[in-house]
């Protein structure tokens, strides 16, 4: 590796090793890539403690730094984390291989049979912030889908991300896969950001993990294309026929179990006819959970919330913080779900079908829910084993990004001698 402070040197070759190894993983055998997983997961466990030890000196610097609760729980590993770290390797190993799938097959009357087949995209940056845990993911979801990456990971997560990276390389050279299939960029200098947003030819696709501030700044500067969403603005609309225990165990859930996450719930929209009765249970319960609920007039009423203001409708808080309005009906919680959010997660909780239909009809985030916490947007949780992030665009990926969205395709053609009069 050059010197790590010329960095468009270090970059420069960073990208011609990852194509070189890209090159390569297109048509790895599925089944060395699985196993890669399986010994990076049992190279992580073996690890645990040198990765925590890792991960301590991350939060001693992220307590320097003055990070909020909610992002030093972020960045915090311990046993359990570790353990899904592992779990999530294990998972991504045993999902089917997309590479080489047939999406679809057909004859023309020309006598070509055609078909369009699931392709890697080549090379993956992704730029993350203090997740250390993305590092596994995003290496483990793009070394599936046949892909090489480029990890940049945050000033807070340097250490833990680079013994996690340790562990994924571990993998690979216990298979014989080209080791620089995962890198990680190895330095702290924010100018390798700005070198990967400009790897026209190189980088395939960016991924940012992290605040609005830095997936804006990469939408804004990137000359690559970019799989992101710039905020998780999540609202729970709590119908008028919503059941009152589901609706409590859910909103408390959604908005208290990890505030820092993309998927943590930020608005709470009540039905009117609810305003006095389970609505007012709601905001009773959050505010007895230590949540400072940002209130409309309606509810502002109720002890321990605060007045809500203008800046507080589409705000993502990313801590024990929600605001909270009473709407008309359905159709006044849709209108300022399309006012206010950013595409991601929407909840209702309702037991009417109709009320479901209508929200799940009229809305386009990204991600809707009935009756279930926000809490579950994340690729695990929908069956991909990790996901490198939320796609809340309207090309290619959307949603959960695992590794069948980290392809693209192309069309295989085959005649018998066929010539085109």
């Amino acid at each position: 590796m050059k010197d790590e402070t010329d960095i468009p040197a270090m970059m420069a070759e960073l990208g011609a090793r990852a194509k070189a190894a890209a090159a390569e993983l297109a048509f790895a055998d599925p089944a060395a890539k699985r196993r890669a997983l399986e010994a990076a997961a049992d190279a992580v466990a073996a690890h645990e403690a040198e990765i925590l030890a890792a991960n301590e000196k991350d939060m001693a610097f992220g307590r320097d730094k003055g990070l909020s609760p909610a992002m030093l729980d972020r960045l915090k590993l311990d046993e359990a984390r570790i353990a899904g770290i592992v779990a999530g390797l294990r998972a991504v190993a045993a999902q089917p291989d997309p590479v080489g799938q047939v999406m679809a097959e057909w004859d023309m009357p020309s006598g070509l049979h055609i078909r369009r087949v699931r392709t890697p995209l080549g090379v993956i940056g992704v730029i993350y912030e203090s997740r250390p845990n993305v590092t596994a993911d995003a290496g483990a979801l793009c070394l599936k889908a046949g892909n090489a990456v480029i990890l940049r990971g945050g000033s807070e997560s340097f250490h833990s991300s680079g013994a996690l990276h340790a562990c994924l390389v571990d993998g690979l050279r216990a298979v014989g896969l080209p080791e620089d299939a995962i890198q990680r960029v190895p330095t702290r200098d924010r100018a390798a950001v700005s070198a990967m947003l400009a790897m026209t030819g190189v980088i395939d696709v960016i991924v940012p993990r992290g605040g609005k501030g830095l997936v804006g700044l990469v939408q804004r500067e990137a000359r690559v294309p970019v799989f992101a969403h710039l905020e998780g603005i999540v609202h729970i609309y709590v119908d008028r026929a919503a059941d009152p225990e589901k609706a409590l165990r859910v909103v408390l859930n959604a908005k208290t179990r990890r505030t820092g996450i993309c998927g943590a719930a930020e608005c709470l929209l009540v039905h009117r006819d609810l305003a006095d009765g389970l609505g007012a249970d709601l905001v009773a319960a959050l505010v007895a959970a230590g949540v400072r609920v940002h209130a409309d007039e309606a509810l502002a009423r109720l002890p321990g919330t605060i007045p809500a203001t203008a800046e507080d409708w589409g705000r993502e808080y990313l801590d024990m913080d929600i605001a909270a309005r009473v709407v008309e009906d359905i159709d006044a919680a849709i209108a300022h779900v399309r006012a206010h959010g950013s595409g991601h997660t929407d909840a209702i909780l309702t037991e009417d079908d109709a009320a479901a239909a209508r929200f799940f009809e009229r809305l386009d985030s990204a991600i809707l829910m009935r009756n279930a916490s926000t809490q579950f947007a994340d690729g695990g949780e929908f069956g991909m084993g990790a996901e490198i992030g939320i796609a809340t665009g309207k090309l290619h990926a959307r949603g959960p990004v695992g590794a069948e969205q980290l392809t693209s395709f192309k069309y295989l053609v085959e005649g018998a001698g066929s010539i085109r009069g």
